[in-house]
């Protein structure tokens, strides 16, 4: 798993960790994150509907949550990226 060198930096600055176990921490705060748009929204789906919400309540709420939630960034193609930097 890729680890950005700046975040790694922050992290030891910050907490005054070594290399190795800021290295961890950053993996497994980015391994809990690892997980994608649409199965972030089937999970809290599930979960909201478990606690007997409705789906217009639920809705509402993810859009509300993703606004904050950090989730797996979707496989872009070359020609996608492209798109993004030349419109």
């Amino acid at each position: 798993m890729h680890v950005d060198q700046r975040l790694l930096q922050h992290v030891q600055d910050s907490t005054g960790l070594g290399t190795a176990e800021a290295i961890r921490l950053v993996q497994d705060v980015l391994a809990f994150h690892d997980e994608t748009v649409e199965a972030w929204v089937r999970r809290r789906h599930a979960e909201l509907k478990t606690h007997g919400a409705r789906n217009d309540e639920i809705f509402a709420r993810l859009r509300e949550e993703l606004r904050t939630t950090v989730v797996a960034a979707p496989e872009l193609s070359e020609r996608q990226l492209r798109r993004v930097i030349y419109g």
